[in-house]
């Protein structure tokens, strides 16, 4: 049992926080645990990954959010280079993913993807009767059991949660869904449950501005404006007179991998002026 006891801590999401929306509860989970998980993982994935979804981009080996949406916009630009045809893309970002996670449902599909017994029950215990309490400062909560979801932070919850998701996929030959953890892409649909789908310009996926006509200057002039606020960070440590070797990689790991994120989905496409204004920052 204290294997699997779990303190929950917050993370701010990002900079600015405004509500308790804005805090992702991550799991602090036991050391040994960690280990044995990654055993685990090792022993699943060696059965499992070749028969998974291959639009499935999160969690596997060799894939990122670059494969993500150069295969979403190859999707759609092969489908639109057909006479009189649309293309319609839904969006679907699932909040709190891992606690959706329900094991009783996770372990009838692992069954069925071949896993035996034995290790199913394992991942069963694993996933039910879990202690867990909130650490907020130096202050606990007090302990309570859960038994759905999967702890954010524990090794095997992302494998489960693609799991629970493998045999999520189209239906019809024209239609694709396009996975990336809790972030989804429909292409097709007005609908859902009687409800109208919000229908917008412009959205965010995967930290890249897909716009309707794809034109790509809202995405760069995004990703320029961010890059310019770091570049007054390198001046004031170049005022600070930090050795070369140490701006170079705060560049590096703050404004080059901004201005480099999914690079190759999108820059081929750009127009003059907006390699121009990215080249600036270079």
């Amino acid at each position: 049992m204290c294997l699997k006891t779990t303190t929950i801590v917050s993370v701010p999401k990002q900079s600015t926080v405004s509500c308790l929306n804005d805090y992702r509860p991550v799991a602090v989970t036991p050391i040994v645990m960690k280990c044995f998980e990654r055993l685990v993982m090792r022993h699943i994935k060696t059965q499992l990954l070749p028969s998974l979804n291959p639009l499935q981009f999160v969690y596997r080996p060799n894939r990122s959010t670059d494969d993500a949406i150069t295969t979403t916009l190859h999707l759609s630009l092969t489908h639109l280079d057909n006479k009189d045809t649309y293309v319609r893309m839904l969006f679907i970002d699932f909040t709190s993913t891992f606690n959706t996670i329900i094991p009783q449902h996770l372990i009838e599909k692992l069954s069925l993807l071949g896993l035996n017994t034995s290790l199913c029950n394992w991942i069963l215990d694993f996933l039910t009767g879990r202690p867990q309490s909130v650490r907020i400062g130096n202050s606990f909560s007090s302990t309570t059991t859960l038994s759905t979801g999967a702890p954010q932070g524990c090794v095997l919850s992302p494998l489960l949660f693609t799991l629970l998701t493998h045999d999520c996929a189209a239906m019809h030959s024209l239609n694709h869904i396009v996975k990336f953890a809790g972030d989804t892409t429909v292409e097709s649909t007005e609908f859902i449950d009687g409800s109208p789908v919000e229908i917008v310009k412009s959205t965010n996926f995967l930290g890249v501005y897909l716009v309707e006509n794809f034109i790509w200057s809202l995405n760069t002039t995004s990703i320029s404006k961010k890059a310019q606020q770091r570049l007054y960070f390198v001046r004031r440590l170049r005022k600070a007179h930090l050795p070369p070797p140490i701006l170079t990689m705060f560049y590096r790991g703050t404004i080059k991998s901004v201005l480099s994120s999914c690079i190759t989905a999108w820059f081929g496409n750009c127009t003059v002026s907006d390699r121009k204004t990215l080249q600036r920052i270079v």
